[in-house]
């Protein structure tokens, strides 16, 4: 997985592809929920405990696997935000 891409532009299809690559065992309930509700990886940035729930994940464990792992993904679109803040400033 190219993780040189936005979070935010991720399709359907990349965050399909870090889910597998993620959460291998658990990929075959994730799948469906993700196509079903276009999952892109704007809407997988703002996933919080009850959406999980609503695709399937019901295990406590799981949950906060996946809550960190989405955490970890946020902190990273946040330093791109950055980054392209401080990239504009130095174009003026």
């Amino acid at each position: 997985m190219d993780l040189s891409k936005r979070v935010s532009l991720w399709s359907v299809e990349e965050v399909l592809e870090w889910m597998q690559e993620q959460y291998p065992t658990q990929i075959d309930m994730l799948h469906k929920a993700i196509v079903k509700h276009g999952i892109s990886g704007r809407a997988l940035l703002r996933l919080k405990e009850h959406h999980l729930e609503l695709l399937g994940v019901e295990a406590e464990e799981q949950q906060q696997e996946i809550l960190q792992d989405l955490l970890l993904l946020r902190v990273q679109e946040e330093i791109n935000d950055l980054d392209d803040i401080c990239s504009g400033e130095n174009d003026n």
